[in-house]
């Protein structure tokens, strides 16, 4: 770099023009990529909860993963709770270092199996979100918790460090069977039930091994896994999110 700069400085001198120093030079270059990507969809033409998450530092993970797909089921009915709280927002967002994270499982994926790709259920969700499904929930407050994350505190969603997925198989045209939906609550969703599922026929050696295929190039990734939702992975525990980032509004 300093090489280029010092070349770019003597044609500089060499054509009679004023001679600028390494720093003015390099703030040149740091506007320049930062004006450079104009096939981005603009900024005023996103709905306004994108813009609310890009305005806090967030990344839409399709613009930096290659082949992801994104089908975010609370911009559906498809979900536990049967309603579409996201409505025009249908991209995954994620802190910066996870979705660079999540870049690096789907590259180890498509590696071993080049028809696979990552399919993301969620991504962020922003306390906004968070308190609509909160209040929808016809459960006690009490029990509440064990369903989602009590909007006052926050959980790692909210924060913008866990993601929800499966795999696609790109031959087929639909996602591997995993054995059960997402935002099933039920021990045949729990990893850690696996072996009696398997021995009380709920679900099948595939469905393990599919499931395996997901935990092996997340965890590879720095992901760790819950004990209750196969999709559900995280980059951060609850204290290192706290420590790194802020809630997302």
């Amino acid at each position: 770099m300093r090489k280029f700069i010092a070349l770019i400085l003597g044609l500089a001198s060499a054509c009679g023009s004023p001679q600028k120093s390494e720093q003015e030079l390099f703030s040149e270059q740091q506007r320049e990529l930062i004006a450079a990507p104009a096939e981005t969809a603009k900024t005023e033409d996103l709905p306004e909860l994108e813009k609310t998450l890009i305005a806090q530092g967030l990344v839409d993970i399709a613009s930096v993963i290659p082949g992801i797909r994104v089908e975010l089921k609370y911009s559906t009915e498809d979900n536990f709770f049967g309603k579409d709280v996201y409505g025009d927002h249908v991209r995954a967002y994620l802190q910066p270092v996870v979705a660079e994270m999540l870049r690096k499982a789907q590259e180890s994926l498509q590696q071993d199996y080049p028809n696979l790709t990552l399919l993301v259920y969620d991504g962020v969700r922003p306390l906004s979100v968070q308190q609509i499904l909160w209040d929808d929930l016809d459960k006690p407050d009490s029990i509440k918790p064990l369903y989602v994350a009590d909007p006052k505190i926050g959980g790692l969603h909210n924060y913008g460090v866990a993601v929800d997925l499966t795999i696609y198989d790109n031959e087929s045209g639909k996602p591997l069977d995993m054995g059960t939906a997402y935002d099933f609550f039920g021990y045949p969703a729990y990893p850690d039930r696996e072996k009696q599922m398997l021995a009380e026929g709920k679900i099948t050696k595939t469905h393990v091994s599919n499931r395996e295929i997901l935990r092996k190039v997340m965890i590879g990734a720095g992901f760790t896994g819950i004990g209750s939702e196969w999709w559900h992975f995280n980059a951060f525990s609850r204290k290192e999110a706290g420590e790194k980032f802020k809630l997302i509004k």
